[in-house]
């Protein structure tokens, strides 16, 4: 009896959660149907004015700027406050160009006049592409994330993107599916993603991969002068593989448009036995996001708690205060 009556308790609380999450599928689709009336440049901007008018008021500001504070503590606080807002503004503009993705993306590598969208580095790309060999491609949440999964999908690379479903489902049900109207193989994050995502590479195609965020059974790495964890899985997919490793960014430039920049592959460090070492791959990787984020702050995600000292191993918790004191 008492079984029965818990299976109607959860079943029950499952069709109040629905239930309660039915306003927000619809101010979440009429807010998109709005981006698309205005167009990618208007709705971008109005974004971005929702975002810094919003964003400062909410708790992940503090986040924000004491992950600023941290990792650029020769900065005086105007310019940590302009960098937070600058945050704000990106994230409010790619969350509005959601809209409009498929449209952004106009790259031609054979047009007389560029677009929206010019690529660097795109000989890496057709390589990766051509080579035969399965590939690996990390990134960060720079700019707007999602644009180079979209190229991948235009010039014919068999590639799948790694993506954690946003917190709001609404929000979630939406995106996922933008992403797979514009994007090539889609993982979700999640319980069986690693094997997945395995699959992936084992059938010689390519996996994307966000790899600047926390993840609490990563390994040990220095992002921006302190330790943080980090998923290791590109570190032991390229060990286990041996196969070639890119970095590729998004940079938001002026009047509405985009710079794609592929890397070559990395030269990644390895142990006694030649097999690549995964903590050290993934510090390399890390280090080029770290790169990358110190040439423009402001379009990167800091509202992240990115640094979680207290889930560190002993040791590297130890490490910083042993510093500061030799």
């Amino acid at each position: 009896m008492k079984i029965v009556v818990l299976r109607l308790k959860l079943r029950l609380y499952r069709a109040l959660t629905r239930l309660a999450g039915l306003p927000m599928v619809f101010v979440v689709r009429a807010l998109f149907a709005l981006a698309r009336l205005l167009g990618p440049a208007r709705a971008a901007a109005a974004g971005a004015a929702i975002a810094k008018a919003v964003g400062p008021r909410l708790p992940s500001h503090r986040t924000a700027l004491k992950n600023l504070r941290q990792s650029f503590p020769e900065k005086g606080e105007a310019e940590i406050a302009a960098i937070a807002r600058g945050s704000w503004d990106n994230l409010g503009r790619t969350g509005a160009e959601y809209a409009h993705l498929a449209e952004i993306f106009d790259y031609d590598p054979d047009a007389a006049t560029p677009g929206r969208i010019e690529v660097e580095g795109i000989e890496h790309f057709f390589s990766l592409r051509d080579d035969g060999k399965p590939g690996l491609i990390f990134s960060a949440h720079l700019a707007n994330w999602e644009l180079p999964a979209i190229c991948a999908a235009r010039f014919g690379l068999e590639a799948s993107a790694v993506f954690r479903p946003p917190n709001s489902p609404a929000a979630a049900q939406l995106v996922q599916e933008v992403r797979r109207a514009t994007m090539g193989g889609l993982t979700a994050a999640g319980p069986g993603a690693a094997f997945a995502m395995q699959g992936v590479v084992a059938r010689g195609g390519h996996l994307g991969m966000l790899v600047d965020q926390h993840f609490t059974r990563g390994v040990v790495v220095d992002f921006l002068g302190h330790p943080a964890l980090v998923n290791p899985l590109l570190g032991k997919l390229a060990r286990h593989y041996d196969c070639p490793v890119h970095g590729v960014r998004v940079i938001r430039l002026p009047g509405d448009r985009f710079r794609l920049e592929l890397t070559p592959a990395l030269t990644l460090p390895r142990d006694a036995g030649g097999a690549i070492d995964v903590q050290g791959a993934m510090q390399a990787m890390t280090d080029v996001i770290a790169t990358w984020v110190r040439e423009h702050p402001e379009q990167w995600l800091w509202m992240h708690r990115r640094w979680r000292p207290s889930m560190l191993p002993r040791a590297a918790a130890r490490a910083p205060a042993a510093q500061a004191s030799s």
